[in-house]
């Protein structure tokens, strides 16, 4: 297993994070859903933004 690092947060985050696990699920677990998550909103953000701009190459 990787190294353990602590990471400071108030009760009310640390409440609301232990509130989206899933039973069984590790906090290391809950994080990488969350940052996936992330990634994937933050691409079909970029998507529609370039969308909405047309900027789009043609593909032969």
């Amino acid at each position: 297993m990787a190294a353990t690092n602590r990471i400071p947060v108030s009760k009310e985050i640390w409440e609301s994070l232990s509130s989206l696990k899933t039973p069984g699920e590790t906090f290391d677990e809950l994080l990488k859903r969350m940052i996936d998550a992330e990634k994937e909103r933050r691409f079909f953000d970029d998507m529609q933004k370039i969308e909405k701009r047309g900027e789009f190459v043609e593909l032969e």
